[in-house]
């Protein structure tokens, strides 16, 4: 068992929070294994932005580069810092490019900027700056040179790595702005010489192996979510990661008193109530509250009242749970993101500092 180096709040001393994510390390692995088979004969990357997606980036890199992936990709400078020394034969992509104030740190790495603007590309050939990727935009009209810009003799002389576009609708596998994108990207891959193409995310790696070019760059499913209403994704892709939190107290409610802030839940039954010490300033947005259940006891049980900033309250009935245990939150995430209206991105990527990282 290893801890991320995204320590937790209040772990040192001793002292572990009273609140976890127990991260399945060999879940995350078989998922990109998985993600890799369906792209055929491309390679497969994976991205490791905003901490590993909420679960600790350096352990996310450590792993998957033990398996094999050689390609990461996270989205500033500040984060190609924090995951730290990278293994021997990895590449590491910072996905929103380089400012001014980036050019020191980025000429002193091996790390790639991805040049989004004409400007980027200005401030890079200027320095003297080595190999580097290239977004280009082919539909989702966020960042990216436009196909003009890139077919202008703008990026001349530039080593290109790898250039990159991104899909807007990958997720909704008939929409007609994937061929379209697909094609697009087709047209500057022949135009523009670079190493390597790159156009799929995890939701476009689904939608057949014509997307995937020469590098897949999955992100959310290794996770264990699941991009697309895909069946053999269901059935592939294992959630890895299991959140506990412990019981503050346990209170005995007498019928039709309630619970929490404003009272929005009434004990209809003299009834058990178990705090925890999990809330929304941990990610566990008030939203959320009618779609979570939690595992006390062995027992599944629905939460009473409303989520507060540090507590969660849950009707333990009689289950068997004492102050001091740790009880299981539900977070599987294609079923919370189906209630709950969040996305599966959301429900990761906002997970907060206060949890230990916990990773098996």
């Amino acid at each position: 068992m290893t801890k991320s180096k995204a320590a937790a709040i209040g772990a040192s001393n001793g002292r572990p929070p009273p609140l976890r994510l127990v991260i399945d390390g060999d879940a995350l692995v078989a998922n990109w294994q998985w993600l890799r088979t369906q792209g055929g004969n491309a390679d497969c990357g994976a991205a490791v932005k905003a901490n590993g997606y909420g679960l600790g980036a350096s352990e996310v890199v450590a792993r998957l580069a033990a398996a094999g992936c050689r390609d990461f990709f996270c989205a500033t400078w500040a984060e190609a810092e924090a995951i730290g020394p990278l293994p021997d034969a990895v590449a590491l992509s910072v996905l929103h490019g380089v400012r001014a104030e980036d050019m020191p740190a980025a000429l002193a790495s091996r790390v790639r900027p991805v040049l989004n603007t004409i400007e980027q590309v200005t401030r890079w050939r200027e320095s003297g700056g080595g190999p580097c990727d290239v977004m280009v935009d082919t539909g989702i009209n966020r960042l990216g040179l436009t196909p003009a810009q890139a077919r202008s003799g703008l990026l001349d002389g530039l080593t290109i790595e790898t250039l990159l576009s991104h899909l807007s609708c990958a997720d909704e596998p008939g929409h007609p702005l994937n061929e379209r994108q697909r094609d697009a990207f087709r047209t500057i891959r022949d135009a523009v010489p670079a190493r390597r193409y790159s156009l799929a995310n995890s939701a476009g790696i689904l939608l057949g192996r014509d997307y995937g070019f020469d590098l897949l760059r999955p992100g959310i499913a290794l996770y264990g979510g699941v991009p697309t209403p895909d069946d053999a994704a269901s059935t592939a892709l294992r959630l890895t990661v299991k959140m506990e939190a412990q019981v503050i107290q346990l209170r005995h409610v007498p019928a039709g008193e309630g619970v929490g802030y404003g009272a929005k839940w009434t004990a209809q039954a003299d009834a058990r109530i178990a705090v925890l010490n999990i809330g929304y300033a941990d990610g566990m947005l008030r939203q959320l509250g009618p779609c979570l259940e939690a595992v006390v006891g062995g027992e599944r049980r629905s939460l009473a009242g409303r989520i507060s900033m540090d507590m969660i309250t849950v009707d333990a009935g009689s289950a068997d749970v004492a102050e001091g245990d740790w009880v299981e939150l539900d977070y599987d995430l294609p079923k919370l993101a189906a209630r709950s209206g969040l996305t599966q991105y959301e429900l990761l990527t906002g997970l907060g500092r206060r949890f230990d990282r916990i990773w098996r």
